[in-house]
């Protein structure tokens, strides 16, 4: 699945929505979404980033995107839900969600976390991520096979000295992909999770200074698994944590 090559207009009618889309991970996996067919939603912080990846669609040819600025760390509840009338209004369904944002916080000594930064991070990479898959429950429903990836990390499945608030939340959402993915296993709802490994990006680069990025594969890389997992040949995988660059 690693090397999986998605065949041409395989996500085509599908409507697939990307969070942390402006950048990273999240950018290329709009990009390759669009350019297999499906329309995307880009959810973002940051309106320009979001922009710029509309525009590369465009004018690569791909079906229109949308674009949704939201800030996970300020949404609540009512926010979500809002937004998945919308989704249910303008598309009638969903086909797919990967959850990609996610705040990497400050590398430090469990003692000295602040409790600032432990709510922040949980509540981008962990509550929101709840709030927001459990509003677009009824709209993933409609769907004929429908997909949710979360991200996963290393230090979400072996703590890891240092990672504080990030591994935590890493670890609470492979427990949440699992929860779900058992709770669905007899519908057209699959959920899972991707260990993107060591790949060439801003957090990368926050956590690890001193490396070279050139040592590390692209977000571009990795996007077989990414793509693999959002098709229909993928429909019966389910409650999976699976690694983008599998150790040899």
């Amino acid at each position: 699945m690693q090397q999986y090559q998605i065949p041409e207009n395989a996500l085509a009618g599908k409507v697939i929505l990307v969070t942390g889309a402006g950048d990273g991970i999240g950018q290329a996996a709009a990009l390759n979404y669009a350019k297999a067919g499906a329309t995307v939603i880009l959810l973002g912080r940051t309106v320009s980033k979001l922009e710029a990846v509309y525009d590369q669609i465009v004018q690569a040819g791909g079906p229109e995107p949308a674009i949704v600025p939201l800030d996970l760390n300020g949404a609540t509840s009512s926010h979500y839900q809002q937004f998945a009338q919308t989704i249910s209004e303008q598309f009638g369904k969903l086909d797919g969600v990967l959850h990609n944002a996610s705040l990497l916080g400050y590398l430090r000594p469990f003692a000295q976390i602040e409790e600032k930064e432990w709510q922040e991070i949980l509540q981008v990479n962990l509550t929101s991520q709840f709030l927001l898959t459990q509003a677009l429950l009824p709209v993933l429903k409609r769907a004929p096979s429908a997909s949710v990836i979360f991200t996963s990390s290393g230090v979400g499945r072996n703590g890891r000295a240092y990672w504080g608030a990030y591994a935590v939340s890493k670890f609470a959402t492979e427990g949440m992909m699992q929860v779900l993915a058992d709770e669905y296993a007899n519908s057209p709802i699959r959920f899972n999770c991707i260990n993107p490994g060591a790949t060439r990006t801003k957090m990368r680069a926050k956590a690890y200074p001193g490396e070279n990025p050139e040592t590390l594969k692209t977000a571009e890389d990795i996007m077989p698994l990414y793509l693999y997992l959002m098709a229909d040949n993928s429909k019966d995988v389910n409650g999976q944590s699976i690694d983008a660059q599998p150790k040899v």
